[in-house]
């Protein structure tokens, strides 16, 4: 995986947790559902790009 694809995945993230406090602290429950929902989009992107990394890696050997 890219170095830069692992950072916008994690600051993506992070960014969803900063969201969901936010809206958590101000009842804006829509602003907390999306920080939900950046958080799990960046997960899977991470979760995707570790598959690409396996996927060299066998056909690496």
């Amino acid at each position: 995986m890219a170095m830069d694809d692992k950072i916008d995945n994690k600051s993506e993230e992070l960014k969803g947790k900063a969201k969901e406090g936010v809206g958590r602290a101000t009842d804006d429950e829509e602003l907390q559902a999306e920080g939900q929902g950046d958080q799990a989009s960046g997960k899977v992107k991470q979760a995707g790009e570790k598959v690409k990394d396996a996927a060299k890696d066998v056909f690496r050997k």
